[in-house]
């Protein structure tokens, strides 16, 4: 990458942005890709600062007045907070103020999404209501300011100040707008914060009235002139002056008490009757805030916690394709990286053909991604209107892109595949599975120690697991390889020659035999060779073994004997080590799905315990859905949850349930 090209193109894309933003009231990217551009521009300007462009947005707080408001001069500089997207990024937000030498309280503040406001008043009475602008000039919204009802007219004592604020608009009004407007055949306002900046951004404030915007006040930006030395004093100070102020406000001790208000926060967010979109962080202590003072953009302390956010925009680089165990050929997205519910990803399936295709995607597009079931990265589609005219239609390959054989597509399915089964491609796939921790769960042979150890050829077989440890000295000659950890991989070779049969199945790769059906085999059968005896009839008998799946396992034993056979002389386990299903009146017999984060167990044990209990667990919300369990920062999968009245359990609530079956 050229950084000085590259610097180029940020400015260009986040200045356009600012202009259609700030100007011409039509938001054409979203605020976490603004937030994701300005952050690589920081970053790069900061590596080379000879590239620093005179007009780059690092250099301003935000965006363009626009001309027909009168411009507003901020005596104080209404300077915009820095972000931070993770807990790790929270704790050095804190390390960075202690090492300046301070010990401090914070204040926590719901990050209100709506638009920036200062208010003036003179001997107690509102003389003029302004917008944030760049920082240093604002636009005068003094007449649509003065029909907030939230927002007094004179304050409670007659005195000179200046304090700042956000205006907003209730969920509720929104939706309630958005009604009248679908009636009248208007467009539809997207979100509450653009509700709210294009209400007070009308010349007849008779638009702003019926608007019915809020506010809310949480800064005083010179309080030691009214000797206040706190933040949180200055906030009961400005509520006593007859302003609202928030009363989710809090004083912390400490950084961690800090991201135990986060949590809240988060838990809270979909209950409000506003938008909050992040916490604010603030140092308590004025006299610590000017020591620790400004970069040129931001206070040092201060900073905006931004909740991850579910969907987003992102750019489709390219589009690559792999080659699984059974050959099967994916095409996958190459994503600018974006950060997705607190994790950055980069790449994601596209499943097959026909799904890039129903999509109608092209290689350039902008596309919307988020986390399918919370967890696995999935682009949703293309944003079309948001083509230029450079992007590459998907086109799907016909060979191979490892070993080049022509590929094939069986009739009535949707995917194609590699027919050679000496495909190097397929080999390490299947040994990667057969390690895996669903499967023998051998600890420590990741994807790409097994890559390694097959292009060795150390393991290039299944039973070769085995006999890693005749290969010890030279693995031992690797370089980053040591004895303890040759020592604990050779461990975990061992341990899994004792795992239940349901785990063997899995790993084998039968084709379509997942964990769930190689549990029922394993409790069917008993031992492998009942299974291996079996005969498609016999297998048809077991519920949920359809006529592909009986032929599959019939067809992979009769080819696979001496694999078997030879796993046997390494003494690996061939029974069903199980016990009887267990009986809960919580959980027997219940579909289970699970959003968010349990504090106490992870989404694989708790999917563990419930089909212990005999009772399913599944990825999607559906009308058949039993209970959902609910942790920290759960997704769409809640809402749903709650429409279809559905029972759900809180972190709470299934803690109980845990300790009574533990009791019983």
């Amino acid at each position: 990458m050229n950084p000085e090209l590259r610097i180029k193109e940020l400015v260009k894309i986040l200045n356009e942005a600012n202009y259609n933003y700030y100007v011409l009231d039509n938001p054409t990217i979203t605020d976490q890709e603004y937030d994701k551009y300005l952050r690589e521009l920081t970053d790069l300007e900061r590596k080379y600062p000879e590239y620093t462009l005179i007009d780059s947005p690092t250099k301003r707080v935000g965006g363009e007045v626009l001309d027909k408001f009168s411009k507003v001069s901020h005596k104080i500089p209404m300077l915009s907070l820095g972000n931070v997207f993770n807990e790790d990024e929270v704790r050095d937000f804190d390390s960075k103020i202690k090492k300046a030498g301070f010990d401090p309280e914070y204040v926590c503040e719901f990050k209100i999404d709506g638009l920036s406001v200062s208010l003036q008043y003179e001997q107690g009475i509102l003389v003029r209501g302004a917008t944030r602008g760049d920082g240093v000039i604002g636009e005068d919204i003094t007449h649509n300011v003065k029909t907030i009802k939230a927002i007094p007219l004179k304050l409670k004592k007659n005195i000179d100040i200046e304090v700042r604020g956000e205006i907003y608009m209730d969920k509720k009004t929104l939706t309630k707008i958005n009604k009248e407007r679908e009636m009248e055949g208007l467009p539809l306002l997207q979100n509450v914060r653009n509700a709210a900046a294009g209400s007070v951004r009308q010349l007849d404030s008779k638009v702003a009235a019926k608007r019915n915007l809020n506010n809310f006040i949480y800064h005083l930006p010179n309080p030691l002139d009214y000797g206040i030395d706190q933040h949180i004093k200055a906030l009961e100070f400005m509520q006593e002056l007859g302003f609202k102020i928030n009363p989710n406000n809090r004083l912390v001790q400490n950084i961690d008490e800090v991201i135990a208000y986060i949590n809240e926060a988060t838990a809270k967010r979909e209950s409000l009757p506003y938008e909050i979109d992040g916490v604010v962080i603030k140092v308590n202590n004025i006299n610590e805030q000017n020591e620790l003072g400004f970069t040129a953009k931001y206070p040092k302390w201060a900073t905006a916690y931004k909740f991850p956010a579910n969907d987003v925009y992102t750019k489709l680089k390219d589009i690559i394709f792999t080659v699984g165990r059974t050959g099967q050929i994916t095409p996958n997205a190459v994503l600018e990286p974006v950060l997705v519910m607190g994790s950055t990803v980069a790449r994601a399936t596209l499943h097959n053909e026909d799904f890039v295709n129903n999509l109608g995607l092209m290689i350039g597009d902008i596309v919307e991604v988020h986390k399918a079931g919370d967890v696995i990265p999935e682009v949703k589609g293309a944003i079309k209107e948001r083509r230029i005219g450079t992007e590459k239609p998907f086109v799907m390959i016909s060979e191979c892109p490892i070993c080049h054989t022509k590929l094939i597509k069986k009739e009535g399915q949707v995917d194609y595949y590699c027919p050679n089964d000496k495909c190097p491609a397929r080999g390490i796939e299947g040994l990667i599975h057969f390690a895996s921790r669903d499967a023998m769960n051998i600890d420590g042979l990741g994807d790409e120690i097994i890559e390694d150890f097959y292009n060795e050829g150390f393991i290039t077989s299944i039973p070769d697991f085995y006999h890693l440890k005749e290969h010890e000295e030279e693995i031992l000659n690797i370089e980053g390889f040591g004895r303890k950890s040759f020592e604990n991989i050779i461990n975990a070779v061992e341990n899994s020659k004792h795992n239940s049969l349901e785990k063997l199945l899995f790993g084998l790769g039968i084709p379509g035999v997942g964990s769930k059906t190689a549990k029922l085999l394993a409790e069917y059968y008993g031992n492998i060779d009942n299974l291996m005896n079996a005969s498609i009839e016999e297998l048809l008998d077991i519920k949920d073994i359809g006529d592909i799946l009986a032929l599959n396992i019939f067809t992979y034993f009769k080819n696979n004997r001496n694999l078997i056979d030879t796993l046997k002389m390494l003494d690996i386990n061939m029974k069903y080590l199980g016990t009887s299903k267990k009986i809960s009146d919580s959980i027997t017999n219940k579909k289970f799905v699970m959003t968010g984060t349990i504090s106490f167990m992870t989404r694989d044990e708790i999917k563990a315990l419930i089909e212990e209990y005999n009772g399913s667990f599944s990825d999607s919300v559906s009308k058949k859905t039993d209970v959902v369990i609910v942790g920290e920062n759960p997704g769409s999968k809640y809402e749903k949850a709650k429409e279809l009245n559905i029972t759900i359990w809180n972190e709470e609530m299934f803690k109980k349930v845990i300790d009574k079956l533990n009791n019983n």
